[in-house]
Formats: C-alpha cells, sequence, structure tokens
C-alpha cells in the first residue's frame, strides 16, 4: 500500500511531509509526494531509512488540486493521504471553502490531518 502526502512549501505542508513519512515508516508502506506548488525541496524526504519515496507533480491543471490529489490517491490505491491544515476563521471558510474539508469529505481512503507545532 501507499501513502499520498499532500505537500506545499508552507509549515502546513512541512507537517504533513513530517507525518506522512513518519506514518510510511511506522506501516513498512511506500509513500508518495504529492507537489502543490511552493518549496519542491525533498533532501528530507529522500534520507528517510526504510520508506521508498516517489514525487509527483500534478499535470496540466485541467482539474483543481485537490482532484489531482484526489486522482493520485486512487491510482496510487492510497491506504492513507496526509494533509496539512490551518486555522480559517469562519467567514474564510464560506468565502474561500476548504481543500481540506473537500480532500475530507471525497477520498475513498481515510484522511489524516496534521497541524504544524505551535512556537
Amino acid at each position: 500500500m501507499t501513502i499520498v502526502i499532500a505537500r506545499a512549501g508552507t509549515a502546513e505542508g512541512q507537517a504533513a511531509l513530517d507525518s506522512g513519512l513518519a506514518e510510511a515508516a511506522r506501516r513498512s508502506e511506500d509513500a508518495v509526494i504529492f507537489h502543490l506548488g511552493g518549496d519542491d525541496s525533498d533532501t528530507e524526504a529522500q534520507q528517510l531509512q526504510g520508506v521508498k519515496v516517489t514525487h509527483q507533480h500534478p499535470e496540466a491543471r485541467g482539474r483543481d488540486a485537490v482532484g489531482d490529489l484526489l486522482d493520485a490517491a486512487e491510482a496510487a490505491d492510497a491506504s492513507l493521504i496526509v494533509v496539512g491544515i490551518r486555522h480559517r476563521s469562519p467567514m474564510g471558510k464560506l468565502l474561500l471553502g476548504s481543500a481540506a474539508q473537500q480532500i475530507l469529505l471525497e477520498a475513498a481512503c481515510p484522511v489524516l490531518a496534521v497541524k504544524p507545532e505551535r512556537r
């Protein structure tokens, strides 16, 4: 099985990457890092012992990023999707929607939503 990690160049994306790779190691599963943009440095991902890591960049944005991520998870027969989340105000959720919420509702497998550590 495979764990799909939604990776963005944000603190939330880093939290998803760290948690997803740790979960892949714990389960002895492969990991697919799905790049959503931003910083694509992945040296830390390559160094995790015992986890086979592959990288996937979305194809031409014919669909939204959530659709591309869900398609990638389905193609990889994912056992888990890991996403980073951030606090948003109720008005922000109403006006902008929530990609994490859409993933939670539409994914065919379990979803782990993680927040970055507070400093």
